[in-house]
């Protein structure tokens, strides 16, 4: 299955899209990881990226450590079609003031993956799966994110919203649309 583009519209000199599919299949210069604070991989989006990515993703996270919430980390991509792996750390929902932090953590990776010279990044909707940050509040916080960070300037040509669950997309394709 290739991923598939549904929408996308243009901000200033960024295009944003909202794609279906799988993010460890996405060609871009980084993918975002929706990470815990220890970069322990192992379920959902980062298990995902470790499988396919290789070993050496684990490794260089565990030479990092510990990421607070909020903030994000970055790793090699290993055997992935991206240079670079961005940890980003969403909220566990539930743990006090999540909406900010999850726009912090968007905004973290955004900015980690422009310092490492990515014109592309593709991102998954961080908290919103094992974490339990509800979907459609989720997919507000970090598409009006992506769309305050690219209004300031950026040298991003293309921000990938990237899910591979239909309702998750439906619901990006809904924001977007509403944001465009």
């Amino acid at each position: 299955m290739s991923n598939q583009v549904l929408y996308s519209f243009k901000k200033g000199n960024t295009r944003v899209e909202i794609v279906k599919g799988d993010i460890t299949e996405e060609e871009v210069d980084v993918i975002v990881n929706a990470a815990n604070s220890y970069l322990k991989h192992g379920g959902g989006v980062a298990g995902a990226i470790v499988r396919k990515g290789g070993r050496i993703i684990q490794e260089e996270s565990d030479k990092i450590g510990f990421v607070p919430v909020g903030s994000a980390a970055a790793t090699t991509a290993g055997k992935l079609k991206a240079k670079y792996v961005v940890h980003a750390v969403g909220p566990r929902w539930g743990e006090g003031n999540e909406d900010e932090k999850l726009r912090s953590a968007v905004l973290s990776a955004l900015k980690l993956a422009e310092e490492k010279g990515a014109k592309s990044v593709s991102l998954p909707a961080i908290s919103t799966g094992i974490f339990g940050f509800p979907k459609e509040r989720g997919a507000n916080i970090i598409l009006k994110a992506v769309v305050d960070y690219i209004s300031e300037g950026t040298s991003l040509e293309r921000v990938r919203l990237c899910n591979i669950d239909s309702e998750t997309c439906e619901i990006f394709l809904e924001k977007a649309r509403e944001l465009s």
